[in-house]
């Protein structure tokens, strides 16, 4: 298996052989329950469909409850697949732990990045803003021109302006793994990851 699903805890960190100081993230990762296989045949494709954090059965309709009910497994929050290319060696209802994560693996690690809300360009896009002073009056963070007066008489697509930050998915990539716990399924990476304290998070091997 290639990933895994888990949820972010936090940031601290630890000291390397030599004292330095390394940022790490704390993630709690897996267990992950197989909760389906995609077969080429049937599907049109090899995945391993892996399930994560348990949830109370009332909270789930009917047709999921079914979903996991067929291979024996709790109901889950998360659902997530993961291509594979020999599926035969997983069994439906077996669990996946973060020990398929060794010490110095890199890893890359998605999640939904933190909504900042509505924000101004030199927030959203780095702009240096207009003048601080000479007489400068309510335009110390604006952006300036925005196009053409009589041609084309409009704004281009994709102009730079104003508008919501964060809130999308994004990929951090070949963050090595400093440790591996697997009594409390942890694993802890070197460097931030996207998201919040609590967020989802899919691990996988770069």
């Amino acid at each position: 298996m290639m990933g895994l699903i888990g949820k972010k805890i936090g940031m601290t960190q630890l000291f390397g052989e030599s004292g330095e100081a390394i940022p790490v993230t704390i993630i709690k990762a897996g267990p992950c329950s197989i909760v389906q296989k995609k077969t080429e045949d049937k599907d049109g494709y090899k995945a391993v469909q892996l399930g994560f954090e348990d949830k109370k059965e009332n909270g789930v309709n009917k047709p999921r409850r079914g979903h996991f009910a067929k291979v024996g497994v709790t109901p889950k929050r998360m659902l997530k697949e993961f291509r594979a290319d020999d599926i035969d060696v997983y069994e439906a209802g077996k669990e996946i732990k973060v020990d398929i994560f060794k010490e110095k693996d890199l890893v890359n690690i998605t999640g939904v990045s933190k909504g900042k809300g509505f924000s101004g360009v030199m927030k959203r896009w780095g702009f240096a803003g207009g003048p601080a002073s000479h007489g400068t009056h309510k335009w110390h963070r604006r952006p300036g021109s925005i196009g053409s007066s009589a041609y084309p008489s409009r704004v281009f697509k994709g102009k730079k302006m104003a508008g919501r930050v964060g809130a999308e998915q994004v990929t951090c990539r070949n963050l090595r793994v400093i440790k591996v716990d697997l009594d409390q399924s942890l694993l802890l990476v070197k460097g931030a990851v996207p998201g919040c304290n609590g967020g989802y998070l899919i691990i996988v091997k770069s």
